[in-house]
C-alpha cells in the first residue's frame, strides 16, 4: 500500500508539472526594422513556428492639433487546429479596425 501511495504521488506530481509549450523553442528567422524618425516607422518579423508580422506607421496631420500616427499591418499564426489565421488591421483616428476571415463582422 505504501508503494502505491508513493507511485500515486509521483504520477500526480508529473501530471501537475507545467507543460513546455512547443513555441518555447521558436527562433526568429527574419527581423527588419526601420525607424524613419518622427515621421514614421516599419518593422517585420518571422519566427520558426510560423508567426509572421509586419507593421508600418506614418505621421498624419504633422504640426496640427489632431496630429496622429496612422498604422497599417498584419500578423498570422497557426492555431491549435492547424489552420493559419491572418489578421490585417488599420489603426488611425477611427480606432483599431481588424479584418480576418475568422473574425466576426458587425451587422
Amino acid at each position: 500500500m505504501k508503494s502505491f501511495v508513493v507511485f500515486a504521488l509521483i504520477v500526480a506530481a508529473v501530471a501537475a508539472a507545467p507543460q513546455r509549450s512547443p513555441d518555447a523553442d521558436a527562433q526568429v528567422l527574419k527581423y527588419d526594422a526601420e525607424n524613419i524618425g518622427v515621421d514614421g516607422y516599419r518593422f517585420a518579423y518571422e519566427t520558426s513556428n510560423g508567426i509572421k508580422s509586419e507593421e508600418q506607421g506614418q505621421l498624419t496631420n504633422p504640426g496640427a492639433e489632431n496630429e496622429a500616427i496612422a498604422v497599417r499591418g498584419s500578423f498570422s499564426y497557426t492555431g491549435p487546429d492547424g489552420v493559419v489565421y491572418t489578421v490585417t488591421y488599420i489603426a488611425d483616428e477611427n480606432g483599431f479596425q481588424p479584418q480576418g476571415a475568422h473574425l466576426p463582422v458587425a451587422p
